[in-house]
Order: C-alpha cells, then structure tokens, then sequence
C-alpha cells in the first residue's frame, strides 16, 4: 500500500475509487504527514449511493431478525479478531493514545453486542378483547434509507452508535465519515461486508458540505443520525426536518464538574484529569470546567494544577505511549491557543499553560499540552465557547447552589458531574442540574450502550437519542392493529332479503 491511501466509496457492494473531484488530507496528527486523501464527493455520488441503499432495502427488510442478527454475530467475532488492528488505525489517524483507542473501538463493539440481541427488541405488544371480540397489536418496522453523519473524534465508537442498530432494523444505510478520519471506518466496514452483509444494505461516501446537504434533502432518505458541533447540529436538525426527514441531532457542550469542599483530593484530581485532558479534550463529554466549591480552592485545586502539570505529551504512533496525544489538525490546534490566549486578555490567570509544548521526537506533530486557566469569569468567551482542547476552565463558587445556579445557566446540556462524599449534596446536584447525564464522583458520565446518549438543550436537537431503545425507537415506525374474525356467513347478516 502507499504512503498516502486514495479513500474510495463503497456503493452497492463495490468499494469505488473516485475521481475528479477535489481532495481534502488525512493527517497523522503525531506527524504532521499526510497519510492519505478523501474525496469531497457531489450530489451524484450521493444519489447514486442512495439509489443502491433504496434497491436493497426491500430484501433486506424481508430479512428475518434473527438472521440480521446472525451476521452482526459474525461482525461481532470479526471485530474482536482485528480489535489491535483497528486501534492502530483509530490512533494514526487520530492522534490518541492507545489505550484511548482501545476505549474508543470497545464502546464501539458494544454497541453491536446490544443490536445483536434485535429480535428481543423489536417485539411489539399485543391485548386481546379491547372491545368485544376485537384485539389490539403493535408490530416495528423499519424507515428505509437511514443516513450517519459522524465527527473526527471518534472514529470508530461514534459510527457504530449509529448503522448497527439500524441494520438490524432493517433498514439500509448510508455512513459519511468526517473527511479528516476516514480509513477507521473503512476498515470496520470491510469487516461487516466479510460477514455477509447483502450488497447495498451499507454503503459509504466521503465529502464535506456538499455532500451533507445532498444528503439532507434527496427523497429517498428517510431518517439522519448526526454527531458534531451544535451549529452544524442545529443546521442539520433544521434542514433534515424541512425536507420530512426524522432527526437525531447531537451537538456540542460545555460540561461542568462540581468539586466539594468535602471531596477525596486524589480520587478527584484523577477523575478531572480524565475528563478534561482525556482524547486531548477533542470530546463532547469532556469536563472542561471545574467548578471549586468554597474550601475546596485551597485543598483540590492545587493537586489538579499539579496533575495537570505533569501530563506528558507526545506520538501515539510508537512506544513509549504518551499521556496525552496530540489534537486534530495544526489548524485546531492555533484555534484552541488563540482561545486561550482570549481568556487571559479578558482577566483569567493562567495556572498550567501548555501553549508551548514541544515534541523533539516528532516535531511536525499538532501538539499542544494540558493547561488550566483558574478564575474564569461566566461572560468570558472561554466560559461560553465549546474549546473542544485540553483546556480545564476553573471557576469558583462559595457553595453548591451558586455552582448549580452557574452550570444551569449554560445553554448546553450534555453532562454534569459533582465529586463529594456527601449523599445531601449529591442527591440535591442529581436533582436539580439540567442535563441528561449526571456523574457522582464519575468525571465522564458518558452512558453505556443499553442506555441513551440523552443530551439536553442545545446539546441535543431530535427527540429520540442514539443507543439504547431509544435508538430502536428511532429506526423505527410503529405500526397498530386491529383485527376482528367473524363466524362463516355472520357479517352479511345485514343485507340478507327477510324469508317470505
């Protein structure tokens, strides 16, 4: 294989190299050098992949769940067999660390595991006599042409939220990876059409917005799935809707950790470092601003200054393993610097900068180290804006309705976490804080596969979320019927001549 890998579509069963069309690079973020290029697809390839998708989904709807789930069986073993391999990919062409990845593509497997067990999912529900001899049932049954459109920062993890269980609805499906991390997705896809998945049932095109749009709007797509940014999130829920698409639409957010005067220092530090510098930061779920209850400035923040100090940066590519990767792009990379460089001009201290981290080993790398800024003010721009970097914002609060008041006036609302040992104060944070997933000394609070992805606010534009049965629910229509039998001869009663 070459240095640099052509990406190619892969339409109704055949993997497709594209031409004519513009480029955009795929960066080894370790590096710097660019490791292959993906095609910015137009509406035709769009169309034609569509096509494809709507040709198989009549055969495949009338395939019997059991024997869907049998191939996602077979995908399951696959994926474990080349779970090393995947990750290496994850992380070349990402930037995080192995250990990283390995989370990545193992969240990613679970989700096939929980739409493995489809045909237990898919069962309806059925009253006998709700009126006299008249009974009553529920039956699921696919859309058609479903349509994933899926971020850089987790390559594998976040399509698998997505077309597993949609496959095993029944539905057909066509997956845009994010231009910038590409070959994961191809590799994972190769290992699903091994384990027999009919040609068309799963298709991929490359492309950026041109694609995107052709996708929100062509006739024949039924329903989008969408990870990302909450503009593009709230531009993707509001086209696909006005064109009579069903929506999921996550976006970005702003997640706060809450640190009690009462909390365990080094139970705590460890689970802030995690959430903050984790995949270098480039998560929705990151907790990106640590919120210092009262005493709690003088006998956690200094060990999280401290921790955050000591994170070490560098490849991921080779051994030994860093802390912490790099980010994305060079071009992210200046993003989150001149972010930074924001909230010191507008009063916030700096407390850990890594704004100069230096790789000698890999000095074309997109690196930039864990920094903390202490004392951040709500109307700073780093308060308000998604950095999406390792960047740990502090504020602090005289105690726990002042920090819940603060969280809650965020407009996103994702995640939330508070470390304490107090059950009072833990039970009141649960209560009260106003986004759909809560940590209690828990600094990711990122639900598992059986569980919604539950978003809220300007975290979230749909109404029903990835994974769990609401991922079901959204695969699906419910259809209900009523039947009623009557005796040979019993309804034309009515219409009989009277005997003379």
């Amino acid at each position: 294989m070459s240095a640099v890998t052509s990406c190619p579509n892969f339409i109704g069963g055949e993997w497709k190299q594209v031409s004519n069309v513009p480029t955009t690079p795929v960066h080894n973020p370790s590096t710097g050098e660019v490791i292959a290029e993906a095609p910015l697809c137009t509406a035709a390839h769009v169309n034609e992949a569509v096509e494809a998708a709507a040709a198989a989904f009549p055969g495949w709807w009338e395939t019997p769940p059991t024997e869907r789930a049998r191939i996602l069986f077979r995908f399951k073993s696959l994926l474990e067999d080349s779970f090393e391999e995947l990750v290496r990919c994850n992380t070349r062409e990402h930037g995080k660390t192995l250990v990283e990845s390995r989370g990545d593509v193992k969240r990613g497997l679970e989700m096939v595991e929980f739409a493995c067990g489809i045909p237990s999912l898919l069962m309806g529900e059925s009253l006998e006599n709700v009126a006299r001899g008249i009974d009553c049932e529920t039956i699921r049954q696919p859309l058609g042409v479903c349509v994933g459109i899926t971020p850089f920062n987790f390559p594998c993890m976040v399509p698998l939220w997505m077309y597993p269980v949609a496959l095993a609805c029944g539905n057909t499906f066509i997956l845009k990876p994010s231009e910038k991390v590409p070959l994961t997705a191809i590799k994972v896809v190769e290992l699903l059409e091994k384990a027999g998945l009919p040609k068309g049932v799963l298709n991929i095109v490359h492309g950026g917005r041109e694609c995107v749009d052709a996708l929100l709007t062509h006739l024949n797509v039924k329903a989008i799935s969408f990870v990302g940014s909450t503009p593009v999130a709230r531009y993707i829920y509001e086209t696909g809707t006005k064109n009579g698409k069903r929506v999921q639409s996550n976006g970005g957010a702003k997640n706060f950790i809450l640190l009690m005067p009462d909390a365990d220092v080094d139970n705590s530090v460890r689970g802030v470092v995690e959430a903050a510098f984790g995949c270098a930061g480039e998560r929705c779920m990151a907790g990106s601003t640590a919120v210092v209850v009262g005493s709690a400035a003088k006998t956690v923040l200094p060990t999280l200054v401290e921790a955050a100090q000591r994170i070490k940066v560098g490849p991921t590519d080779r051994e030994p393993q860093p802390d912490m990767g790099p980010v994305i792009t060079r071009q992210h990379r200046d993003r989150v610097a001149q972010l930074v460089e924001a909230g010191v001009k507008e009063g916030a201290k700096i407390a850990a900068d890594g704004r100069a981290a230096k790789v000698a080993a890999a000095p074309n790398g997109f690196f930039m180290g864990a920094t903390v800024l202490d004392n951040v003010q709500p109307g700073m721009t780093v308060a308000k804006e998604e950095i999406f970097g390792p960047v740990l914002n502090v504020m602090r609060m005289e105690d726990l309705d002042a920090a819940i008041e603060l969280a809650n006036r965020s407009p996103f609302g994702n995640g939330a976490s508070i470390f304490t040992c107090s059950g009072k104060a833990a039970r009141e944070f649960k209560h009260r804080i106003k986004c759909g997933m809560v940590g209690i000394n828990v600094g990711v609070p990122a639900s598992m596969a059986w569980f919604p992805f539950n978003g809220w606010n300007e975290s979230f534009f749909g109404d029903l979320h990835m994974q769990g049965k609401e991922g079901v629910q959204f695969f699906t229509q419910l259809k209900v019927t009523m039947s009623r039998w009557f005796s040979y001869g019993e309804g034309d009663v009515w219409y009989r001549e009277p005997k003379k």
